[in-house]
């Protein structure tokens, strides 16, 4: 009966109708599931709590305007004509829906019968215009040709969104299994959220506990497709999510997008090779209780809503440099607001060595910043190199410099006299020049914008190598309590 039309209400409504019903696949539904849902929305959305909850999506709307509160039957009969033109005996025009490509109804979808059959407005659909405005509509006919099928999935959109600030927030994919997903992730949040409401007396919903971005992240890796072994033939999706009102108090909307190359490096994290580390990473970035002025934390009750990592997700990979260096080499984001419940303000690379791994670190470069293979792979041989170097010659020094240098000059100079050393000793090279350059340089002596993250890379796999094989227990002062190169916070 229904397929997606890579629309985001007419797929999330149709997603959300299809979770509704128990259903694997809009194309199983039926005229009794449209019917089912349809049911439970001319009940629900006539009475609290999702009467108030729909003012973000149909402000105006027989569901939402109070002048229809007192006249129950106009109620109703408006809730009819939204909910219920899909059946078969329902009347229709000649225009084509917009969504289906089904004729429209020939009913208004209002109570005010002089509005034009089948058309749908602001109050209908969210974000459109007005009854009177034409502008951008075809040939100066106001409003939308809407059939009964598209409008039921229409005003069935809330119900799979998700309440963050006072606003919808509503996913789509290109992948038809993560769309339904998260329609019914939200629908059966919302559900229950109504019947706490209702038992509470309370006329609000809930809205949900997390933060935009740390909902998307942790409800999208619940997905089953998430959680299938990386050594599967694995499909690629995108997905978009968006924040929007279409409250007649402010109209707004935000777009969050997760590329393909982000989900696949998620997804992978995942399996059981990198499972383990990935989720202690994850578990350190959870907000934590908020310290009050002298160094007392708030209640045990504490519920965090943020996890740092997943909200920092939503900038890759234009932030790609500042995640690795917080969330894998540890370093402390100092300007964060000491009392705010960040943890990254505490984060320690001396205190937290076991969460350094160069496993995760190859694979977020490959997938999230599309580095090249033989470059990443020199970019470990030199780390391995440099790290037996340090453990077998106990060079406290030049651990330190490589740690802390941050003039490329002196850098280099650095690795020169330790080289020289390594030959003097009658060993090999720690670095020949095309390593060097293809990790450090552009050319002869011409330093890589990036250098500083590159040596930031060499460094990681420094430190798990020099952990594994216990130099950093024995010499753990060599790194120092405040971590050199701390990183400042994000203005906004």
């Amino acid at each position: 009966m229904f397929n997606f039309a890579g629309h985001l209400y007419f797929d999330v409504g149709v997603a959300t109708v299809t979770a509704f019903a128990d259903k694997r696949h809009p194309s199983e539904l039926t005229e009794a599931d449209l019917e089912q849902i349809a049911e439970y929305m001319e009940v629900e959305y006539l009475r609290q709590p999702l009467r108030s909850f729909l003012t973000v999506a149909f402000p105006n709307s027989g569901f939402t305007q109070p002048a229809f509160f007192e006249q129950p039957e106009k109620q109703k009969l408006y809730a009819h004509r939204v909910l219920k033109s899909f059946r078969a005996d329902a009347q229709r025009t000649s225009e084509i829906c917009v969504f289906t490509g089904k004729p429209a109804t020939a009913v208004s979808y209002d109570v005010k019968d002089e509005l034009l059959p089948g058309r749908a407005f602001r109050q209908h659909i969210p974000l459109l215009t007005g009854e009177e405005p034409i502008n951008f509509f075809p040939y100066g006919d106001a409003g939308l040709p809407v059939s009964g099928e598209a409008m039921l999935a229409i005003q069935a959109f809330p119900l799979g969104c998700a309440k963050v600030g006072g606003r919808l927030l509503a996913v789509h994919s290109d992948n038809d299994e993560i769309l339904l997903h998260f329609a019914a992730a939200f629908l059966n949040q919302n559900r229950r959220a109504v019947q706490l409401a209702r038992e509470a007396g309370s006329t609000k919903l809930p809205e949900s506990p997390l933060s935009r971005g740390t909902l998307l992240i942790d409800t999208l890796l619940k997905a089953s497709r998430m959680q299938k072994e990386a050594l599967e033939e694995e499909q690629a999706f995108s997905l978009t999510a968006y924040h929007l009102s279409n409250s007649g108090q402010g109209v707004s909307l935000d777009i969050f997008y997760l590329p393909m190359e982000i989900i696949g490096f998620l997804r992978e994290m995942q399996s059981d090779k990198y499972r383990h580390q990935w989720e202690a990473i994850v578990r350190r970035a959870w907000e934590v209780a908020p310290t009050k002025k002298g160094g007392k934390q708030k209640q045990s009750d504490f519920q965090p809503r943020i996890n740092w990592l997943y909200e920092d997700i939503f900038n890759l990979p234009w932030n790609a440099q500042k995640f690795v260096r917080i969330y894998f080499l540890r370093q402390a984001l100092r300007m964060a607001k000491p009392l705010s419940g960040d943890p990254r303000v505490g984060y320690s690379l001396r205190q937290e060595i076991e969460l350094v791994s160069w496993g995760i670190t190859a694979r977020f470069l490959r997938r999230v910043m599309n580095m090249e293979q033989e470059r990443i792979e020199e970019i470990r041989k030199l780390g391995d190199r440099l790290a037996e170097y340090v453990s077998v010659e106990n060079d406290r020094r030049f651990f330190q410099g490589f740690l802390r240098e941050s003039r490329y000059p002196y850098f280099r100079s650095l690795l020169l006299k330790a080289n020289l050393a390594s030959v003097r000793r009658g060993n090999p090279p720690l670095i020949t020049l095309e390593p060097y350059i293809t990790v450090f340089e552009e050319g002869d002596e011409v330093a890589r914008a990036d250098w500083s993250f590159a040596r930031d890379l060499v460094l990681i796999r420094m430190i798990e190598r020099l952990h594994e094989t216990g130099w950093l227990r024995k010499n753990s002062d060599v790194i120092p309590e405040d971590n050199a190169g701390e990183m400042q916070a994000d203005q906004d």
